[in-house]
């Protein structure tokens, strides 16, 4: 077969492949991106909250979550739940975890993130003043409300957390809340302000980024990577569905399929694909004016212009992409608890969607170059701030191939932190 020659090639068409494939080539690099989907963001990249989020510096592997998740994880309705099966990986990410599940662990953690969301706003600041680029992007601020007192303590002690790491935090009372979100009524005890927060609406903004850099950058899209061809710690060819490309450098940013990729070069990370769910529909008359995330249900309420989603729920499933309307009808039926003028007989439906998030166990990314390939560097396992850490990501990687100091310290990120 025929070679494709390559500077640096990008395996992912996902926000951080195609936010490394602009940053590449901006340092005048070469660049080829392979999406095994018909088109570029067509996994979890797709249909989130769109959320951007210094306000979520609170890492899934945070003190007190083995407790939530035993208590939830064996109901399939629950915000969070493991699909019972029997798999040694999965086993294993449990085990490194509850590891992770420590104050000290945390609190070094949430610096780390807290750090990569404010690089991140500002370069997403930036790309939203290109004239080219038209995202939806919106720094209004972040509502956190709560329905019951427990959910209220529960979210005055993560106000305090997030305080200590720097991030501006406002309480609010119900009538606080009910001015800042508009027309919607709320029902609720009380919740938290992040003014720092924004929101976009995630496919335009990777799908008009990629269409940005196309004439500078090839997009191969349905090509899928079936094989590696290694020599002396070095990947010197990556096999396809489409023939075989050949590059002076390889970064894998494939979100949940990072690992079964890992497997081929071979390299272990562990990342788990947790299976979210959106549901978007027609934005109502009282929809409400800016982001609200409902914090005993872990969904999220996202105004995109004239459309409205709803996003939430946390599903250990391995690569199960199907669909449980039990776990979209829990979203759906806890949104009136705190909202109740949103009646969802009464809305429009554009789509439901899902999609898997790539979750590491201590909750941090996989970000640097391997130890054991040194043409290899690895942006996966975001979980949940994919798109709110994708421009930084994109930023650290084009530093991190070109050998570049990292503008950000991604020390505590390192791709084989877990052996």
């Amino acid at each position: 077969m025929a070679k494709n020659k390559t500077d640096v090639l990008v395996i992912g068409g996902g926000v951080v492949g195609i936010c490394a494939a602009h940053y590449l080539s901006q340092l005048g690099r070469k660049v080829t991106v392979l999406e095994k989907a018909d088109r570029v963001c067509a996994g979890a990249s797709y249909g989130n909250a769109g959320l951007i989020v210094p306000s979520h510096s609170v890492p899934l592997a945070a003190t007190g979550m083995v407790g939530k998740g035993l208590k939830w994880m064996f109901n399939p309705e629950s915000p969070f739940y493991i699909k019972p099966r029997l798999s040694l990986e999965l086993l294993s990410w449990l085990w490194s975890f509850n590891r992770a599940c420590n104050k000290e662990r945390m609190r070094r953690s949430m610096r780390v993130i807290r750090e990569l969301s404010m690089a991140s706003m500002q370069l997403y600041e930036e790309l939203s003043a290109d004239e080219r680029l038209d995202f939806g992007f919106t720094q209004r601020g972040m509502i956190m409300v709560a329905r019951s007192e427990k959910g209220f303590s529960e979210l005055l002690e993560e106000a305090r957390l997030l305080r200590e790491c720097g991030t501006s935090v406002e309480q609010l009372g119900p009538t606080e809340a009910q001015q800042m979100l508009g027309k919607t009524r709320v029902d609720i005890v009380g919740g938290l302000y992040f003014s720092e927060d924004a929101h976009i609406v995630p496919d335009r903004f990777v799908r008009g980024l990629a269409d940005c850099i196309q004439q500078e950058v090839q997009v191969c899209t349905s090509t899928e990577v079936l094989g590696f061809v290694t020599n002396n710690g070095e990947i010197n060819a990556v096999h396809t569905t489409r023939g075989e490309y050949t590059a002076n450098q390889v970064v894998l940013a494939s979100g949940a399929w990072s690992a079964g990729i890992g497997r081929l070069v071979p390299m272990r990370l562990p990342i788990q694909p947790a299976k979210g769910y959106s549901v978007t529909f027609k934005m109502p008359e009282r929809g409400p004016d800016i982001p609200c995330m409902l914090a005993e249900s872990k969904v999220g309420v996202t105004p995109m212009g004239n459309m409205l989603r709803f996003a939430g729920t946390l599903e250990l499933a391995g690569m199960d992409l199907s669909i449980s309307q039990r776990r979209v009808q829990a979203i759906l039926r806890a949104v009136p608890l705190y909202l109740p003028d949103l009646d969802f007989e009464r809305l429009e439906l554009i789509e439901i969607w899902r999609g898997l998030r790539p979750c590491t166990p201590d909750g941090l990314p996989f970000l640097g170059r391997s130890k054991r390939f040194k043409n290899l560097t690895v942006a996966a396992g975001h979980a949940m701030i994919g798109v709110s850490l994708g421009p930084i990501t994109g930023k650290l990687v084009a530093e991190i191939v070109t050998g570049e100091e990292p503008s950000v310290d991604v020390g505590a990120l390192e791709p084989e932190r877990f052996g």
